[in-house]
């Protein structure tokens, strides 16, 4: 992680932040507009497209880290830089209306928890640590906001969506980190359905996966 950034890192980040903002700004702008040209309300297609978002973007990138970088300080400024770049437009009334909505910032808390739960993998020199949490909030909250979204019309908490949480997030956290992944991932799931305030599930689903993925480490599991 203390290692200086290589060459080929600082371009491959400056890729992964080009597709990011591809992704969140023309992107998920052509796909809104596509979905309200089909008759889809406003909040059904700005939900869409955050849910786009998560698993192209966050999901996408995450995946990419263990293959591509040594150093975690070129990840961290993409982070710091995203952040700031959503925070800004709540700050300023000027939200980016096809994505951001005015009463959170729980795009925010994503790209805030992605980048914490990476340090944690690359301060204790395994980033696939990292990486199933994030994926469980990237791909596993994606799947299940697109299922509640499809039924719905609406943003909203159902069993559907996390039933469809945890058919992605039990395989892939046993594929990636046997057992221990497996329940952090049927946790995760189950956890996904609440919020407190400002904490949403962006903090809780990777939060909760690596308490419980590291509870059984310490217990040998």
């Amino acid at each position: 992680m203390l290692e200086a950034p290589t060459l080929s890192e600082w371009v491959v980040t400056a890729i992964l932040l080009g597709w990011v903002l591809f992704v969140a700004i023309p992107l998920t702008r052509w796909t809104y507009h596509e979905m309200r040209a089909r008759g889809l309300e406003h909040r059904v297609a700005v939900y869409f497209n955050r849910k786009l978002i998560h698993v192209l973007a966050g999901g996408v990138v995450a995946l990419l880290v263990p293959l591509l970088y040594r150093s975690y300080l070129p990840i961290a400024i993409m982070v710091a830089l995203l952040a700031v770049g959503n925070y800004l437009p709540h700050r300023t009334g000027r939200l980016l209306y096809w994505y951001q909505v005015p009463e959170n910032a729980y795009e925010v808390n994503f790209i805030l928890m992605w980048g914490a739960v990476m340090f944690l993998g690359f301060a204790v020199n395994d980033v696939w640590l990292a990486v199933v949490p994030v994926m469980f909030m990237a791909v596993g909250d994606g799947v299940t906001g697109v299922v509640r979204n499809l039924i719905y019309r609406r943003r909203t908490k159902a069993i559907e969506g996390n039933i469809a949480m945890a058919a992605f997030c039990v395989p892939f956290g046993l594929a990636v980190l046997g057992p221990p992944g497996a329940l952090a991932g049927l946790v995760s799931s189950l956890v996904e359905r609440f919020e407190f305030g400002p904490i949403d599930d962006n903090v809780l689903v990777p939060a909760s996966a690596l308490a419980v993925i590291l509870a059984l480490r310490a217990l040998g599991a």
